[in-house]
């Protein structure tokens, strides 16, 4: 099974309630946990939109007019499946709290 189809069955994509006390543990600081999470996921929603556009290219073709526009049933169901998957920042947060993020400070001078 692929990492795409591991997080789409893993992680629900509804939005729960989270432990703040939990999430501020692994920093010290809430706002520093939401800033490592945040970060994580950006780079989840671009390597996803890339992979996205990479599949969706092959079915694309650049004579297409209007009227022949048609379904491709494979497109379809590419599109469905990541519109299934947990949106981005739930990803990173189960990343987060699942100690799946290297993350370190910067050295104050």
């Amino acid at each position: 099974m692929s990492t795409n189809k591991k997080l789409v069955s893993s992680l629900n994509p509804l939005i729960e309630t989270r432990d703040i006390a939990a999430i501020k543990a692994k920093t010290g600081n809430i706002y520093e946990s939401i800033v490592v999470a945040s970060k994580r996921a950006n780079q989840i929603n671009i390597n996803l939109k890339e992979e996205l556009h990479r599949k969706l290219d092959d079915f694309a073709n650049h004579t297409d007019t209007l009227e022949e526009v048609h379904e491709n049933k494979e497109q379809i169901e590419i599109s469905r499946f990541y519109e299934r998957m947990a949106n981005p920042s739930l990803q990173a947060l189960g990343e987060f709290m699942g100690d799946k993020v290297y993350y370190r400070k910067k050295e104050e001078e």
